[in-house]
């Protein structure tokens, strides 16, 4: 059986089992040069032989399966960005967008899971206008893929005097973080800024301007990185973060061509769709791509999102069952 090495020594994880596999091959080789040379070897040498083919056949299942298990990282990496920004409400929705941040990293907490913050753009109320996360883990993206779009909250705000029940909105977007990418940036393409990293109380934490922001110009996107005390690492983070966004933004382009001819109800890249609305004073929180239903919304908001993250995922193979047999 023709076997591709090069396929295993080009990737850093297979490279030095490749190199084993080459020395058992010279080994064999060696071997049978010894059985030509001494026909009284041959029954000893068989034996040895059997053994490297073992060897051999051991290496090459192994090798398989950490390309395998590559590929899966590839289509669900274990790193993303959560980015979640006020909608619509004011101040109530920026209240609205923090709550949803800490409600995603109490959960990736509970997952064993690293949450890195990478900036926040707090409201006059300490909500989050603007902010983004680095989560690392295991599944993490799997898991948290179909949370991208726009949330809605119904409440009664602390600050409503007349008891009215006010709507509010925020967006998240789920981005993964993948080690392979086709997106190419030139350096005319970005616009970089430095600033300092704002403190408590708006002080200056740092003496020198270690906070990014770019700027990619054919897009508009505009992404920032604080979280990190150099300005190098605080410009790749940003990098990263515009790379993920770019590929997010070209995954939407495409899903959007295609979405008369997709049946599918839950869909993974289009941030503007309303998802899923919390209403407090009904103590429920509903999705409406797959029209069911939660309660203990307290709960829930703490982190405890197991089970509509279980129906997500279900909900999304039955739509895939649905158009196999179409």
């Amino acid at each position: 059986m023709e076997i591709d090495l090069e396929k295993y020594k080009s990737n850093p994880k297979t490279a030095y089992l490749a190199d084993s596999f080459l020395r058992l091959e010279k080994e064999g080789e060696d071997v049978r040069a010894l059985v030509e040379a001494d026909e009284e070897m041959r029954s000893m040498s068989e034996e040895e032989l059997k053994n490297i083919e073992m060897q051999k056949s051991a290496l090459i299942e192994q090798m398989e399966g950490i390309l395998k298990s590559d590929e899966v990282e590839e289509e669900f990496p274990n790193e993303i960005i959560l980015e979640v920004r006020a909608g619509a409400g004011g101040e109530e929705a920026a209240l609205f967008a923090r709550e949803l941040a800490e409600m995603y990293t109490l959960y990736a907490v509970t997952q064993g899971w690293g949450v890195a913050s990478l900036y926040t753009s707090e409201s006059a109320l300490e909500g989050y206008k603007e902010a983004a996360f680095e989560i690392r883990g295991k599944g993490v993206y799997k898991k948290l893929r179909y949370e991208t779009g726009v949330h809605r909250i119904q409440r009664v705000p602390g600050t409503e005097k007349m008891g009215r029940v006010h709507t509010s909105t925020a967006s998240v977007a789920i981005m993964p973080v993948r080690k392979k990418t086709t997106i190419e940036i030139k350096p005319t393409d970005l616009e970089i800024e430095t600033s300092r990293s704002g403190g408590a109380g708006g002080q200056n934490v740092n003496k020198v301007e270690t906070a990014v922001r770019i700027i990619h110009k054919p897009t508009g996107i505009d992404v920032r990185s604080t979280s990190q005390r150099n300005q190098l690492k605080n410009k790749e983070m940003a990098m990263s973060i515009l790379i993920a966004k770019l590929e997010a933004k070209k995954e939407e382009e495409e899903a959007a061509k295609h979405s008369a001819e997709r049946k599918s109800q839950i869909g993974t890249a289009d941030r503007s769709e309303k998802i899923r609305t919390y209403n407090v004073l009904q103590d429920r929180i509903t999705d409406h791509r797959i029209k069911k239903s939660w309660h203990n919304i307290e709960k829930i908001m703490q982190g405890q999102i197991e089970p509509i993250l279980e129906a997500m995922e279900s909900g999304q193979q039955g739509d895939e069952a649905e158009m196999s047999e179409d």
